[in-house]
């Protein structure tokens, strides 16, 4: 009886899903590699059109684009696996940042796998990395959470990363960071050290360092405002 033949099948030369960093916040972000990508293949994919509008015409790039989002791609994944198939390029960009983190592009990267079309992920911008980097923390082991769950789950997310002993990054919008600061007080303890960048590469990019207690009393007189990335310091192993 012959095997079974478990490996994907073998990609070829036309078929291929490019993930496309875009800008966090400063156009010029933007790498000579992605804006040639952007030009040349057959379409793109955008999170949402009218943000990436903005990118693309930027860089006079006339690719034809259509909306790929966490609402409508359980449903086009599949379509857009048959352009592939049939010899498109495609390529896939978010809002800001890296597809698939904390963004759409793993259901169509799965799908491309186990179709057997090429996948290529061009290095360029990602929120946490500027983030971790400029906290101060020990960056030499991390663990990336994204967002926390907002009610199912969340306590028993947070007893599990209480006893975290590497830095933790948590991405947060600016409604919530309050009610997240005082869940930290709660599992981490109020003398947690802790780093909220906002706004990266932007022109009113911060970075507020200090313990949990200290940028609580930072947001309470000052309005939180941009999209956030928080460094939570381990646990101690003392």
């Amino acid at each position: 009886m012959p095997k079974a033949n478990n490996q994907r099948p073998i990609a070829t030369k036309n078929m291929k899903l490019y993930l496309v960093p875009t800008p966090v916040g400063n156009l010029e972000d933007m790498t000579f590699r992605s804006v040639r990508i952007l030009e040349e293949v057959d379409l793109i994919l955008a999170e949402d059109t009218r943000t990436s509008g903005k990118l693309l015409k930027h860089y006079e790039i006339s690719t034809q684009m259509i909306s790929h989002h966490m609402h409508n791609e359980h449903k086009t994944v599949d379509g857009l696996v048959k352009r592939m198939q049939n010899g498109e390029t495609i390529a896939m960009i978010t809002d800001a940042g890296t597809p698939a983190i904390s963004d759409p592009g793993f259901l169509l990267s799965r799908a491309c796998v186990e179709a057997g079309i090429e996948i290529d992920c061009l290095p360029g911008a990602t929120a946490f990395v500027p983030a971790l980097v400029n906290s101060a923390l020990p960056n030499d082991k991390f663990i990336f959470e994204g967002f926390l769950p907002v009610k199912k789950g969340r306590q028993t997310r947070f007893k599990i990363l209480a006893e975290e002993t590497r830095t933790m990054i948590i991405y947060e919008s600016p409604h919530k960071i309050l009610k997240s600061l005082k869940d930290f007080v709660t599992y981490f303890g109020a003398e947690r050290k802790i780093s909220i960048s906002r706004e990266i590469s932007k022109l009113h990019e911060e970075t507020i360092r200090g313990t949990v207690e200290e940028v609580i009393a930072h947001f309470e007189t000052k309005a939180p405002k941009g999209e956030m990335v928080v460094v939570v310091e381990g646990k101690s192993g003392k």
